[in-house]
C-alpha cells in the first residue's frame, strides 16, 4: 500500500517531490550548507561563494507567528522561551510582548492547553501599556486570541483596529474573516476577502495562507471544487512543514464533508507525515477510519490526538463512536472528558457555549442547551448558532419555534450557502416531527447525498426515516392538500412560503 506522502507527491508533482525532499532535510535537523559553484565566462573556476545560513528554529518560529502561520512546536518552544529571557532583560520591549503573546495563543491553539491564553492576553496587554499606538503587532495577537477563545466580537473590535492601523498588512485579514463568519456578517466576510486577494500578489510569500483561506470562504459558499483546488495549491507552496499539514488537515476535513472517505484518510495521513505533533491530523485519520468500519484503528487515532490535545470536539467524538459500538460505560467516560475539558477552558475564558449547546441537545438537557444557545444568538448570531438553537429547540419539544432558526441556517437570503450534512438533517428532522413530509424528505436526502458519513449516530437516524417516509407520492399536489407549495408538502422551494419572513433577523 502506497505511503499518503507519495499520494501526495503524486498530486502536487513536481512541488510535492521538492516539497518531500524539503521535509526530510528539515526533520533531519537542518540543511546542508554548501558553496555555489559559479563558471566565468572563460570558463576559470571561481571561489564558492557561501550561503547564508539557514534560519534557526527561533528565527523560522518567529516568521510564521509574524505571518499567522503554524509554527513548529519545537520551533515554537525556541521562541517562547527565548522572548521570555529578553523580556526578564529588557520589559520595555513592546514589539517582543506582542511576539510572546501572539506564540501563547499559538501553543494554546496547537496543544488545546487553553491556560495559555490568560498568558497571551496579559503579555498583549503590556505590548500595548508599553506601546500604545499603531501597535499592529498586538492588535492582530487580540485578534487572534479572541478567535481562539471563540469571542468573534472581540475578534472583530481588534481585526478592524489592526487593519485601520496598518491596512497593508494581511496577517489581520483572515482573522477579520473569522470574526465576521462568527458574529454572522457574511458580506463583510467576502468583502474582506476581496481586500486579502488583493493584497496576496503582492507577496510570494504569504500567498499559501492566503490561499488556504480563500478555501475555505469558498466552501462556505458551496464553491467545493474551487475550496479543493486552493487548498491543494496552498500545500504545494506551503513554506514549513507544520504550515504544510495544517492545509493537508483543512484539505481531509473538506474531503470528509463531501465523504470521501479514502481522500481524507490520505489528506490526515500526508499531514502527520508532514509534521507528526499535528494532532488534528489524527483526529482526519480517526474520523476516515471510524466510517470505514475500521473501528480500533479509529479509537487507537483518536486517543492519540486527545494525548496531543484535550479537545472537547476530539472527546465528543470518541464517545459517539464508543456509542456506535455499543460501549456505553466508556461513551459516558469520554462525555466526562468533554465536560472537564470545557469547565477548564471557560477559566480560561474560551467560549464553548455553542459546542456544549450541541452536546447537551443530543446528550443531556435539552432544556439547558436551549438556555446556553439562545444567549450564543443573541451574542454571536452565525449560521452556526441559528443551526444549533433550532435542533435545541426541536430536542425540547418546540419544533415551530426550531424550524425558524433551521430555516435561517440553510436560507441563502440570509447567508446560509454552507452545504452542511448536519444542518440538511436537523432541518428536515424538524419538519419531520411536523409532519411535512415532503420538505422532510428533500432535505434529509439532502444530507445523505452530501456526506453519507456525517454522524455515526445520526446518519442511520436518517436512512430509518426515509424509509418511513416512502418515495413521494406520484399524484403531487394531492400530498400538499391542494395548496401547491403549502407548508406540509414537498413545494420546489427550499422553505415554506412564510418561513424567511418568519427568520430573526
Amino acid at each position: 500500500m502506497e505511503s499518503g506522502m507519495e499520494s501526495e507527491e503524486r498530486r502536487f508533482g513536481a512541488a510535492g517531490r521538492t516539497m518531500r525532499r524539503a521535509l526530510g532535510w528539515t526533520m533531519a535537523g537542518g540543511a546542508v550548507l554548501a558553496g555555489v559553484l559559479v563558471l566565468l565566462p572563460d570558463g576559470e573556476q571561481q571561489h564558492q561563494q557561501p550561503v547564508a545560513p539557514a534560519p534557526g528554529p527561533k528565527a523560522r518560529a518567529r516568521a510564521a507567528v509574524a505571518a499567522g502561520v503554524p509554527a513548529a512546536m519545537p520551533d515554537l518552544a525556541e521562541l517562547i522561551g527565548d522572548r521570555e529571557r529578553r523580556l526578564r532583560k529588557h520589559p520595555e520591549d513592546g514589539r517582543s510582548w506582542a511576539v510572546l503573546g501572539t506564540a501563547y495563543v499559538e501553543r494554546g491553539r496547537r496543544t488545546g492547553v487553553a491556560a495559555d491564553f490568560p498568558r497571551a492576553e496579559r503579555a498583549l496587554g503590556y505590548s500595548l501599556k508599553v506601546r500604545p499606538s499603531r501597535n499592529a503587532e498586538a492588535y492582530d495577537g487580540l485578534a487572534a486570541l479572541a478567535t481562539a477563545r471563540h469571542d468573534f466580537p472581540a475578534a472583530r473590535q481588534w481585526g478592524e483596529q489592526a487593519v485601520r492601523v496598518a491596512p497593508e498588512r494581511w496577517t489581520a485579514y483572515p482573522l477579520l474573516i473569522d470574526a465576521y463568519d462568527g458574529v454572522g456578517d457574511y458580506r463583510a466576510a467576502r468583502r474582506t476577502l476581496d481586500q486579502l486577494l488583493a493584497l496576496r500578489s503582492r507577496s510570494a510569500v504569504t500567498a499559501p495562507a492566503v490561499t488556504a483561506r480563500a478555501a475555505q470562504v469558498y466552501w462556505d459558499q458551496g464553491r467545493r471544487e474551487d475550496a479543493a483546488a486552493a487548498l491543494s495549491d496552498a500545500a504545494a507552496g506551503a513554506q514549513g512543514p507544520a504550515e504544510r499539514a495544517a492545509y493537508l488537515v483543512l484539505a481531509g476535513e473538506l474531503a470528509w464533508q463531501r465523504g470521501d472517505l479514502k481522500e481524507s484518510l490520505r489528506y490526515g495521513t500526508a499531514a502527520l507525515h508532514a509534521d507528526p505533533d499535528e494532532h488534528a491530523a489524527l483526529a482526519v485519520r480517526a474520523r476516515a477510519l471510524a466510517a470505514l468500519g475500521r473501528t480500533e484503528e479509529a479509537v487507537r487515532a483518536y486517543r492519540s490526538a486527545l494525548a496531543k490535545a484535550r479537545s472537547p470536539r476530539y472527546a465528543l467524538e470518541l464517545g459517539e463512536l464508543y456509542e456506535s459500538l455499543g460501549r456505553q460505560g466508556e461513551a459516558r467516560a469520554q462525555y466526562g472528558v468533554l465536560r472537564e475539558t470545557v469547565r477548564a477552558d471557560a477559566k480560561a475564558g474560551v467560549n464553548h457555549d455553542l459546542f456544549l449547546g450541541l452536546f447537551e441537545a443530543d446528550h443531556g438537557d435539552p432544556e439547558r442547551a436551549v438556555r446556553l444557545l439562545r444567549g450564543e444568538w443573541e451574542r454571536q448570531p452565525s449560521l452556526r448558532a441559528a443551526d444549533a438553537l433550532g435542533w435545541a429547540l426541536h430536542r425540547a419539544g418546540e419544533d415551530e419555534e426550531a424550524l425558524v432558526f433551521a430555516t435561517r441556517a440553510t436560507d441563502r437570503a440570509h447567508g446560509g450557502e454552507v452545504r452542511s450534512a448536519l444542518y440538511a438533517y436537523h432541518r428536515g428532522e424538524i419538519e419531520y416531527a411536523l409532519e411535512r413530509p415532503g420538505p422532510a424528505r428533500r432535505h434529509l436526502a439532502e444530507a445523505l447525498r452530501l456526506n453519507p458519513y456525517f454522524s455515526l449516530l445520526h446518519a442511520p437516524v436518517v436512512r430509518e426515516a426515509l424509509g418511513e417516509l416512502g418515495e413521494p407520492s406520484d399524484e403531487g399536489p394531492a400530498e400538499l392538500g391542494g395548496q401547491p407549495g403549502g407548508p406540509s408538502g414537498d413545494a420546489s422551494a427550499d422553505t415554506p412560503a412564510d418561513a424567511s419572513a418568519e427568520a430573526p433577523a
